[in-house]
């Protein structure tokens, strides 16, 4: 039930996040398709309108995905490949635009000037389409590491005796508290001069797609061996801090090596 819900609030949020501006362009879409069929404009206007809508619904999937105050946890698979997409397909009618401007202009029917908005423009949407890969490249590895802890979790209930050959276990008396990633927080930055990589704190949109209980825990993108890692490790056992570190050699996935800070991620209820 909690799944079903989650498909109908991310509609109903979609619909309510509908531009003007691309209600706008499929009016306009529809307005010009009667006057090219009544004949009263030619079949290049129904184009150039067809045009400016889609590239409206490339800015408006933009806009609740690259461009919206959301962090990538809160993000779904289905948007992030949406997301991706509209920003090739923009920067791809963009390069489509530079060209017939540059052909003009080596025609001598433009200025050379005339080419540099076009260049200019092009250039900020290359930007645009590696800020959308990045994004997305960060919520694949997120994914990763879910379907990682999905799968222990799994296997420690088929076979619990293989747990300790995919991830390390420690199991600490204390209960982890906002308290404690606090101080480990403040605590890593001071000895390695950066943020601790953390790629989900608490309940995500993508645990939740997946009907799993994320609450109170917290996933760090560094490799348990790793320097960064080592450190991690002896700070939560030194609190008595429970944790799973992955090394990433759950079927091969080299990608979900994280330390997951807190007790295992069960499934949600229904009532949840």
């Amino acid at each position: 039930m909690g799944r079903i819900l989650l498909v109908f609030a991310a509609v109903a949020w979609a619909c309510a996040q509908t531009t003007p501006d691309l209600r706008q362009a499929e009016q306009e879409v529809r307005r010009v398709r009667a006057l090219v069929d009544e004949g009263a404009l030619p079949g290049r206007a129904l184009a150039n309108a067809e045009e400016a809508l889609a590239e409206a619904r490339d800015r408006d999937v933009l806009q609740s995905t690259l461009y919206a105050q959301l962090n990538v946890e809160d993000l779904l698979e289905g948007q992030t490949a949406k997301m991706l997409e509209a920003a090739a397909r923009q920067l791809d009618r963009q390069k489509h635009k530079v060209d017939q401007m540059r052909s003009l202009v080596e025609q001598g029917a433009m200025a050379r000037t005339s080419l540099t908005p076009y260049l200019e423009e092009l250039d900020r949407r290359r930007h645009l389409h590696d800020e959308a890969a990045s994004r997305a490249r960060v919520f694949e590895q997120m994914a990763a590491i879910v379907r990682a802890e999905q799968e222990l979790e799994l296997r420690m209930e088929e076979a619990p005796q293989d747990g300790p050959q995919i991830a390390e276990r420690f199991d600490g008396e204390s209960v982890f508290s906002n308290a404690h990633l606090r101080m480990t927080v403040l605590a890593f930055e001071r000895e390695f001069g950066k943020a601790m990589p953390i790629s989900a704190r608490g309940e995500t949109a993508l645990h939740r797609s997946l009907g799993f209980d994320h609450r109170g825990r917290v996933d760090v993108a560094l490799y348990p061996d790793s320097k960064e890692g080592a450190w991690l490790r002896r700070r939560l056992e030194f609190l008595q801090v429970p944790y799973y570190a992955f090394r990433g050699f759950v079927r091969g996935k080299s990608t979900a090596a994280h330390i997951h800070i807190g007790p295992p991620s069960g499934r949600l209820k229904k009532s949840d």
